[in-house]
């Protein structure tokens, strides 16, 4: 596969509209290889994951997100690492979460959610997607598959007494007040994000919905491992493999001193 036919491959994934309307939110940060043999996919650019890319000999990186602009010299670091060992690289984020096949969609998957009511999607704001249960689960037995599922801790809070039967689903930053409104407006008895802060926990204790909260990045790796499988379809000769990353959002803020 050379870069051109993996754009082809994207566009065949992805509606035009879609696209469009999250233009500047996916793309190449670096363009290096004209063959591609090797495939590395993973949440996040750091200069980390770009070490386990080199480690294993990958051609192009496929990410969630790009190297934040926010974290200041993070860019310009990963550049150089990307260019000085031949490394392409390609990240897809706002199309990525609204996809039918994305980041929500494949949390739900990977935690047996029995039906999909809602996608996720984007209006002015970020919408969770919304599936439910057949049969309803205890509090305690969900709490363990999801941290079965991420193979991390996550942290919890029962807020009301029923089982849970419809949940609301926004991976990564779903942490406001108006995603947690958005899902409680969907008749979801849960919500599970990536993130959380003072008001997110403030306001699902006071509407009295269950809160589920993993790491930015692995409740959105499985919508990247869905996307790359897509491309491994249609290019059956490639060779793909996920790089490392640490569960250092969690395991560090559970430190107790």
């Amino acid at each position: 596969m050379n870069l051109s036919e993996f754009q082809q491959t994207l566009h065949e994934l992805f509606e035009k509209q879609l696209l469009d309307d999250h233009e500047g939110d996916f793309g190449f940060l670096n363009r290096s290889n004209t063959s591609i043999n090797k495939v590395g996919f993973c949440t996040n650019l750091t200069p980390a994951t770009i070490e386990q890319a080199i480690i294993h000999k990958v051609d192009l990186m496929i990410t969630h997100h790009d190297a934040w602009d926010f974290i200041y010299g993070l860019k310009n670091e990963c550049m150089k690492l990307l260019t000085q060992h031949n490394i392409s690289h390609f990240f897809i984020h706002g199309p990525l979460d609204y996809v039918d096949f994305g980041t929500c969609t494949s949390l739900m998957k990977v935690l047996e959610v029995d039906t999909i009511l809602k996608y996720s999607f984007f209006q002015g704001d970020s919408i969770p997607g919304v599936g439910e249960y057949s049969k309803p689960i205890p509090f305690e037995m969900f709490a363990e598959r999801m941290q079965t599922t991420l193979n991390e801790p996550v942290r919890v809070w029962k807020n009301n007494q029923q089982e849970i039967k419809r949940v609301g689903i926004l991976t990564g930053a779903g942490n406001t007040t108006n995603h947690i409104k958005s899902a409680l407006d969907s008749g979801c008895d849960t919500y599970i994000t990536g993130e959380v802060n003072l008001y997110t926990i403030q306001y699902a204790q006071l509407v009295g919905i269950n809160l589920f909260v993993g790491s930015h990045t692995f409740t959105e790796i499985f919508g990247v491992e869905t996307l790359v499988k897509k491309i491994h379809k249609s290019h059956p000769t490639l060779e793909m493999i996920q790089l490392f990353e640490p569960h250092d959002e969690l395991n560090h803020s559970m430190n107790r001193f």
